[in-house]
């Protein structure tokens, strides 16, 4: 698997080729990304990996998430001609997910573009049975109220589909954070959240609301376990935004969608 480097030339000839878009500037966390990417095996398309040059290090509000648009869009309207497909690995209803479906190199071909908000909310009503609900564990407490309020405006104002969201439960605790914070506490404060989450309903999936969550789906796992035994604490999904992002990606660009 490649890596996209601002300013490169890199072909692909006819191998079909998703670039994932970090857009805040901690390199790290777009290293973190890629095990999870290569886990899928989708070893005849090249991903590539781009992380905004400059702008916030984390994205821990709404005004994060605009800043980063305008540190990142120049680069990436240099490659938009390159690859098939794109993923905006922010979990938030991101401007740069609209904003690159406009671009022109990307509306002519209509290549697809998706979040991994979007992605892990699509892919988690899937999933669940008719009789269960999915709910997101996030960041910093800000995101309760902003993720809530994207799923309804995603999924529509009072449809069926939004009244099978369960809510959001936050960790307290920012993107770098996650990665920085003392790995007890990181762990403490996200089965917290999780088993909070687990008292709002029959949960049926869980998605990871954050980029810099993945790869903490084993702690995830721990609180359900221990919050409803072996056998119901193993029915519960969890979903990678990440991963789901990648998949939509890969049947699309397969699909000619």
């Amino acid at each position: 698997m490649g890596e996209y480097r601002q300013g490169g030339t890199t072909k692909f000839g006819n191998m079909r080729s998703i670039l994932i878009v970090n857009p805040n500037s901690t390199e790290s966390m777009t290293n973190g990304l890629k095990p999870l990417v290569d886990s899928l095996q989708f070893k005849d398309t090249a991903h590539e990996y781009f992380t905004a040059p400059s702008g916030p290090k984390s994205i821990n509000n709404e005004d994060d998430a605009a800043e980063s648009v305008s540190h990142c869009l120049p680069g990436l309207q240099a490659v938009l001609d390159q690859h098939d497909g794109y993923l905006v690995a922010c979990y938030s209803h991101h401007p740069l997910v609209p904003l690159l479906k406009e671009q022109s190199a990307v509306k002519k071909s209509r290549k697809p573009v998706t979040g991994i908000f979007e992605a892990s909310v699509g892919a988690s009503l899937q999933i669940i049975h008719p009789e269960e609900k999915f709910g997101i564990v996030s960041t910093g407490k800000v995101w309760e109220k902003i993720l809530s309020e994207a799923v309804v405006g995603f999924l529509g104002i009072g449809s069926e589909a939004s009244k099978r969201f369960a809510g959001v439960e936050t960790t307290g605790l920012n993107a770098t954070d996650l990665h920085d914070a003392p790995p007890e506490e990181v762990r403490k404060r996200m089965k917290d959240a999780v088993k909070r989450l687990l008292k709002k309903g029959k949960i049926g999936a869980i998605c990871l609301g954050c980029a810099g969550m993945s790869g903490m789906d084993s702690m995830v796992r721990e609180a359900c376990v221990e919050e409803l035994g072996e056998d119901e604490g193993h029915g519960i999904r969890i979903v990678d935004g990440v991963q789901a992002g990648v998949a939509w990606l890969e049947g699309a660009v397969r699909a000619g969608w």
